[in-house]
């Protein structure tokens, strides 16, 4: 479990370097999308054959990053829209 929590920050940082631009997340958050990529990213790379969901592998790292860069593309314009709205 803390390995799990580990990944996920790990792979929300590194997603947040990817990601141009200033994102306004914090710690917690940055764990949450991380988290979530790290899923998704496991999921696809099992359905491509290359191992377990909790299998660390490289190219569910790479997928997990990849969905975690999409993920905060995602809540960066879900909160643009909250501030607009105000």
């Amino acid at each position: 479990m803390i390995g799990f929590i580990i990944a996920g920050l790990v792979i929300g940082a590194l997603a947040r370097l990817i990601k141009p631009g200033k994102q306004n997340l914090g710690l917690f958050a940055t764990l949450l999308l991380g988290l979530a990529g790290s899923v998704i990213g496991g999921i696809i790379a099992s359905l491509l054959g290359t191992g377990d969901i909790f299998e660390l592998n490289f190219l569910g790292f790479i997928m997990a990053v990849i969905a975690a860069v999409l993920l905060i593309g995602v809540a960066e314009s879900l909160a643009g829209r909250r501030q607009v709205g105000r």
